[in-house]
């Protein structure tokens, strides 16, 4: 990258980012990719769970507790980005702005399954009130939704 014709005119190099930046951008990444995992495992953890009908064990609340740090951690960090001046650059529909949806929604997702879980069933949802819910269900359909949510906002940030 740098200088070079291009059809027959010379560009300049690009402005260089400040060093800062360009690790908090790496960690975002680095921690971007964990995150996709983490609501991978918890989606098929309780996928699991529910084919061989039994709860998902002790683990699995730990896992949620870890899956909502790192993604409340990785949306800190991408909230510092944009204050430090960097912007995703996406050619779609509402631009960059798909990245910070897709980053940002699995949060609300769990806060949601947080409620879900908290009244026992999914009346909120249209479903029979009567009907109770495991508390560990929405955090496994949150998981679900999120996991697509943050690979998108993966797909988007990378480019």
């Amino acid at each position: 990258m740098g200088g070079g014709a291009t059809n027959g005119v010379w560009s300049s190099p690009p402005a260089p980012r400040p060093v800062g930046l360009v690790a908090v951008s790496a960690i975002h990444g680095v921690i971007g990719f964990g995150v996709v995992a983490l609501f991978a495992v918890g989606w098929l953890w309780g996928l699991g769970a529910k084919v061989i009908r039994r709860g998902p064990g002790d683990l699995f609340w730990r896992w949620l507790t870890v899956a909502q740090l790192v993604a409340g951690v990785q949306a800190l960090v991408g909230i510092w980005m944009l204050v430090l001046g960097r912007r995703v650059v996406d050619t779609g529909l509402l631009g960059g702005v798909r990245h910070y949806v897709y980053g940002l929604l699995p949060l609300l997702m769990f806060v949601f399954a947080h409620v879900i879980a908290r009244t026992g069933n999914a009346s909120m949802l249209g479903f029979d009130p009567r009907k109770a819910v495991a508390p560990w269900v929405p955090f496994a359909w949150a998981s679900f939704v999120s996991f697509g949510l943050a690979l998108q906002a993966l797909r988007t940030g990378l480019g």
